[in-house]
């Protein structure tokens, strides 16, 4: 029998009895401004912020609002089987924890309490290039729990090569390449506080430990740290790759290869034809291309477009279970979450974590059920109506 995320709420109900309500609220459009309250304004400000006046972060939010669910009556629901083949991994759910960088900034546990939550409740980690703590560290923090590397790719080879070799010999079986990201966007609240982390030597942990990148410098990072923060800001991005780059990330990983940040379906079928295995069909929660499309409405027509080529993952404001269904329902094969989790973090650590994998899936796993679902594949775009705009 498969487990029953919906579970969730018995327990709380049932703790309840004794006086007990949940630390963290289940509404978790709640934890932003609960954050904010909390922590300081350059770390919430470079979580929470978007580019420009925020458009894009709210056209994505209104493009899943927009569309609506259709339930369907007497159908069999008692059993539910979430569980979802992505990548060539079996997963309990079609969620993952997207990759947030420089986690240090919510909480001192940083991403090993991010990455013990997931592996806790089964579900895929994706480890971010600019993580506060080595991937090495990370990796041992969460045992055998999966785990995925995004790559922030680099202009140096040598640094991209060895971030290869390392995450693989952690244990790291997919490789997610943030595409969207050759520049940093006009992000107001990072600019309006001067606050960029990078800068004060936050979020470069992986590439301070790195052999290939400490061979650019003439010191060693602690005797010089304003030197290596220098060397990293160098080679961070590198706007002028393009498609035939992809053959080296082919040649230098030999598990799947996923690329993030697609909106447009010809970006779609170039990926398949350069032999990639998926595509994340993302606009960095808006935090890139201000005015940009909302990834919800860009996802079925890169759906279509990638046919049974390439795995299709979405992210960019998914904030609640419903906002799962609907994806899915879009022609996604399974979600990523970003920034909740990253405020769970913030509020209560590894705990908190655990809140909103929890919150989320039991109520992904209610909406299937209460609109006629006992599998995620069941779901297709008539089970939704879209509101004209």
């Amino acid at each position: 029998m498969a487990k029953h995320w919906a579970d969730f709420q018995h327990e709380i109900y049932l703790r309840g009895m004794k006086g007990a309500v949940p630390r963290l609220p289940t509404d978790l459009s709640r934890l932003e401004e609960l954050t904010e309250r909390r922590l300081g304004p350059g770390p919430v400000g470079y979580v929470a912020g978007s580019a420009g006046t925020g458009s894009t972060a709210a056209a994505n939010r209104a493009a899943l609002d927009r569309r609506r669910i259709v339930p369907r009556m007497l159908r069999d629901v008692a059993e539910r089987d979430l569980s979802v083949e992505v990548l060539g991994r079996s997963l309990p759910a079609p969620l993952a924890l997207a990759p947030v960088g420089v986690l240090s900034l919510m909480h001192p546990d940083a991403e090993p309490a991010a990455a013990r939550a997931a592996a806790a409740q089964g579900v895929p980690y994706i480890l971010s290039s600019a993580s506060s703590t080595p991937m090495e560290e990370v990796a041992a923090a969460m045992g055998d729990g999966e785990r995925w590397f995004q790559l922030y790719w680099a202009k140096d080879r040598e640094v991209t090569r060895s971030f290869l070799q390392r995450a693989k010999a952690a244990g790291f079986t997919a490789l997610f390449v943030t595409l969207d990201t050759p520049l940093l966007a006009w992000r107001p609240r990072d600019l309006d506080q001067a606050y960029l982390p990078f800068l004060h030597g936050v979020g470069t942990a992986n590439y301070f430990t790195d052999p290939a990148f400490t061979a650019g410098l003439a010191k060693p990072v602690h005797e010089d740290p304003d030197a290596a923060v220098l060397h990293f800001v160098g080679m961070f991005a590198d706007p002028g790759k393009t498609w035939p780059d992809l053959e080296f990330l082919r040649e230098n990983w030999d598990g799947p290869i996923v690329l993030k940040g697609v909106l447009h379906p010809q970006d779609a079928l170039l990926a398949a034809g350069a032999g990639m295995d998926g595509v994340v069909v993302s606009n960095h929660g808006g935090r890139q291309v201000a005015g940009s499309v909302a990834a919800a409405d860009a996802l079925p027509r890169v759906a279509k477009a990638a046919g049974d080529r390439l795995t299709v993952l979405f992210d960019s404001g998914i904030r609640t279970g419903d906002d799962i269904v609907k994806a899915l329902a879009l022609g996604a094969k399974s979600v990523l979450v970003g920034r909740p989790y990253a405020y769970g973090l913030g509020l209560d650590g590894q705990a908190g974590v655990e809140h909103v994998i929890r919150c989320l899936l039991a109520e992904f796993d209610l909406t299937l059920a209460l609109s006629g679902h006992s599998r995620p594949g069941s779901l297709t775009a008539d089970d939704l109506l879209e509101e004209s705009a």
